[in-house]
């Protein structure tokens, strides 16, 4: 249970439409809950909404590190390379298949892809690119632990939370210019 007071999230303005950052104190620490996309399904006011009833607009109160993520989300968006730290996460509200996939996703580089098969594979889970890929589309945290650079084995697209064309638009950002047809070319595939 996320309390009212103990909590919060930041609106950042993007070429997408609004992204929502929620946050919450525990303990002492802040951690990142969510990054709610647009074209989600809902608008994301909804989707906060639904998933955390009790997480209220607090913009007095964002937590200096919330702050400095935000701008550091900003300037990805605008196509900047940043580095991003899984420290701020909270990975306590992913299933325990999700702890071993984004940390293994959150490793590939701007501007190269793997797959949803080679990253069960890396994981010592072959067979999993199934598994993977539900994972990666319940991912509660895009864009820090960047889903998006995980593809089909074809090299097309698959799925995104924030929907296909904010997928092809972020790998755009980062240098990779897909083929005729949609598909990443192979010599972008990470290996292993």
């Amino acid at each position: 249970m996320v309390h009212r007071e103990s909590s919060g999230y930041r609106e950042i303005s993007s070429p997408f439409g609004p992204i929502l950052l929620v946050w919450h104190r525990p303990a002492g620490s802040v951690r990142v809950l969510r990054i709610v996309l647009p074209g989600e399904g809902m608008c994301p006011e909804e989707t906060l909404a639904a998933e955390f009833p009790d997480v209220r607009r607090a913009p007095s109160k964002v937590p200096p590190a919330m702050d400095r993520l935000a701008d550091r989300i900003d300037r990805f968006l605008r196509g900047r390379p940043v580095r991003f730290s899984l420290e701020p996460l909270d990975f306590g509200v992913c299933t325990p298949f999700q702890r071993r996939v984004l940390p293994a996703e959150f490793q590939v580089p701007r501007g190269r892809v793997t797959t949803y098969g080679r990253l069960a594979d890396r994981m010592g889970a072959p067979g999993a690119a199934r598994a993977v890929g539900n994972a990666l589309s319940r991912n509660p945290f895009p864009l820090i632990v960047p889903c998006h650079r995980c593809v089909r084995e074809d090299g097309c697209l698959g799925g995104f939370r924030g929907g296909l064309d904010m997928k092809r638009a972020l790998l755009e950002m980062e240098g990779v210019v897909l083929e005729p047809g949609g598909r990443v070319p192979r010599e972008l595939f990470c290996s292993g």
